[in-house]
């Protein structure tokens, strides 16, 4: 495969390009991503009189081990406006909520591991602490996460704690309550997102037939839903009913002007997956109609190598401006004790996300099936007007 982007850059005598950040890169197949460049250095004369030239670089990716974490599931990384990355994961023993934060992502597997809330010796989140999530809305910090009762366990349901420190590895955490999502059922993996001024939560919930949901409401503050959830999705197509049927873990990214929604199913063996959700910006998200399933599984444990049960993602962008899939998967196909909450090694892992041309997004493609970035050339034509 061959590989060359060309960029045309317009300025005026004297004014110096001071690089380009970022370009869209476009493959033989049609998927397409964003990254960094690294230019070679210009000689400041060339800016003095009308003209052009051509300057030139290498495209630039990071890359990262996997596993990125060990034995830390349902993984969130989230870039904030701060200049750091912040991390948060399930925890094997499921009775704490941890944080970490670094400058750059690869730092994250070394950085120091902040406990920032723990569970109840009893009551109401004293069990089953599970799949934290970091947001921040308008100037405070939030985390939902599920949690059972210590004398229930099996009673999950989503709660919200409040931060208003700027750094919220360091902040006082007060526990806002439990969402009420308006019916009494197994509910959990709570996220949010903003489009167009309002912010939604979406959540899974169990329904009578012991089906897991997904569902959408808008908040009105960031514990507390408005009006009526609507079902986006259940679980309808075989792959999303091996050993339980489930839709849970969703998340939202928001590119090419469509809204596109990940969610993991099945069970949390080998057959989690994760499918996907996809809506125009412009139409109305608490309309159902408005959501497109694919029929099909976009990353499940057959497009990957050495990674069993890939789900429950997360979102991210790296430095160079690419967008990445941060998710777990465990190193082998059976179960520790054939328990798949017990066995503790879904690990957490990153991936290179690949825009197909139909402005959908590409999960399956491996880096090593695409140019090494060494092997990426990027041009730029300099025209110097007076």
């Amino acid at each position: 495969m061959s590989l060359k982007t060309k960029i045309i850059i317009f300025t005026s005598i004297g004014i110096l390009v001071a690089g380009v950040l970022s370009v869209a890169v476009r493959y033989s197949e049609g998927q397409t991503r964003k990254t960094k460049v690294k230019w070679e250095e210009i000689d400041k004369m060339k800016y003095i009189d009308e003209g052009s030239f051509e300057v030139k670089g290498g495209l630039m990716q990071s890359e990262y081990p996997n596993p990125f974490i060990e034995q830390r599931a349902d993984p969130q990384i989230y870039k904030h406006t701060d200049g750091y990355y912040y991390f948060t994961a399930s925890v094997p023993e499921y009775d704490r909520i941890i944080l970490r934060r670094a400058r750059r992502i690869e730092e994250l597997r070394e950085a120091e591991e902040k406990v920032i809330w723990t569970k109840h010796k009893s009551g109401e989140m004293g069990a089953h602490i599970w799949a934290p999530e970091l947001h921040f809305i308008k100037g405070k910090w939030y985390i939902y996460f599920a949690a059972g009762k210590a004398e229930d366990i099996w009673a999950i349901r989503p709660y919200v704690l409040e931060c208003e420190a700027g750094n919220p590895l360091e902040g006082t955490w007060t526990e806002k309550g439990r969402i009420d999502v308006g019916v009494e059922s197994f509910s959990l993996d709570a996220t949010t997102f903003e489009h167009k001024g309002i912010n939604y939560l979406i959540w899974a919930q169990k329904d009578e037939k012991n089906y897991s949901n997904l569902y959408i409401a808008k908040l009105e503050n960031p514990w507390t839903i408005e009006g009526t959830p609507v079902m986006l999705t259940t679980p309808e197509y075989d792959w999303e009913k091996v050993r339980h049927p489930v839709n849970e873990g969703p998340a939202v990214i928001k590119r090419n002007d469509k809204i596109f929604m990940t969610y993991s199913a099945a069970g949390t063996g080998k057959e989690y997956c994760i499918g996907l959700l996809v809506a125009d910006e412009k139409s109305d998200l608490l309309d159902k109609v408005s959501w497109q399933k694919s029929p099909y599984p976009i990353l499940q444990s057959s497009d990957l190598e050495g990674e069993f049960g890939p789900g429950h993602n997360s979102f991210t962008v790296s430095e160079e401006g690419e967008d990445l899939l941060v998710y777990h998967a465990r190193p082998y196909e059976g179960l520790i004790a054939n328990n798949a909450l017990t066995d503790p090694n879904r690990h957490t892992r990153i991936r290179r996300i690949y825009w197909n041309e139909d402005g959908s997004p590409n999960l399956k493609v491996k880096d090593k099936e695409v140019l090494n970035a060494a092997d990426q050339e990027a041009a730029a034509a300099i025209h110097v007007k007076n």
